[in-house]
């Protein structure tokens, strides 16, 4: 992708950026001429923070305790002199049992990760952000929280709460200049999703392609720039058409 400077001059945080998605919006906003601390509780996130250069830096973050929240926002204005934009995107996703069969022994850990923490560092950056002209935040749900379906549902509710709580935050902090959108990935190309069969999950959706990572740090770019100045409270689906129906097949 050929870079256009839409982040310039912009200081970004993105959690889970160790792997997958979030390496791969770590890696575009940082082409696009931002500033990325790149936050992970896996200190593999550091070989990405190298691998970026002088305009990335690494810390250590787990998003489920609000103090780790906000000392990656000190840490972040304290390296790069300032905070305008916030991509929650770190996550887990418990385990695939059916809900009478889950003991729902991940559900502590899959909320507190995937909701509370997306809760905790979005106030944390708001907080900043209020008395310094505004920002972005930009969280990362999942179509497993806009699409009904089987298993999986402590991930499904937390990410459904990610959804929820998105447009809700977008009202309460317009005011203050501060954009809050969602984009809900679905068949994304990722070391998690290896397991699942791509015939069979391309069948579901009309494209008949995998998404792959580099699809949602483009959604991401967008909504993280001033491309998306009168933008808030957006849940946008990047699934292939997925949460449309499944469409025939020849």
């Amino acid at each position: 992708m050929t870079a256009t400077g839409d982040l310039e001059g912009k200081v970004a945080i993105v959690t889970g950026a160790a792997n997958g998605i979030g390496r791969a919006i770590a890696t575009r906003f940082v082409a696009e001429g931002a500033k990325v601390v790149v936050a992970d509780i896996d200190t593999g996130g550091q070989g990405v923070a190298a691998k970026l250069g002088g305009r990335a830096a690494f810390f250590t973050t787990d998003v489920s305790d609000p103090a780790q929240a906000h000392a990656l926002v000190d840490f972040t204005i304290e390296h790069f002199g300032g905070l305008h934009v916030l991509c929650n995107n770190a996550g887990v996703s418990g385990g695939l049992r059916r809900f009478l069969d889950d003991d729902l022994r991940d559900f502590e850990r899959v909320v507190a990760v995937d909701l509370y923490g997306v809760m905790a560092c979005s106030r944390s950056a708001a907080r900043h952000m209020v008395d310094h002209g505004g920002g972005a935040i930009v969280n990362i749900a999942s179509g497993a929280g806009v699409t009904p379906g089987i298993g999986m549902l402590p991930y499904r509710a937390a990410k459904a709460g990610v959804v929820q709580f998105t447009r809700c935050l977008a009202v309460e902090v317009g005011e203050h200049g501060i954009r809050a959108n969602c984009i809900a990935p679905a068949n994304i190309s990722t070391d998690i999703n290896a397991a699942f069969d791509k015939t069979t999950v391309t069948r579901l959706q009309p494209l008949p392609h995998q998404g792959r990572t580099r699809d949602i740090a483009e959604a991401a770019l967008y909504l993280a720039s001033d491309r998306a100045a009168h933008v808030t409270g957006l849940v946008l689906t990047v699934d292939g058409g997925m949460s449309l129906g499944t469409p025939p097949r020849r």
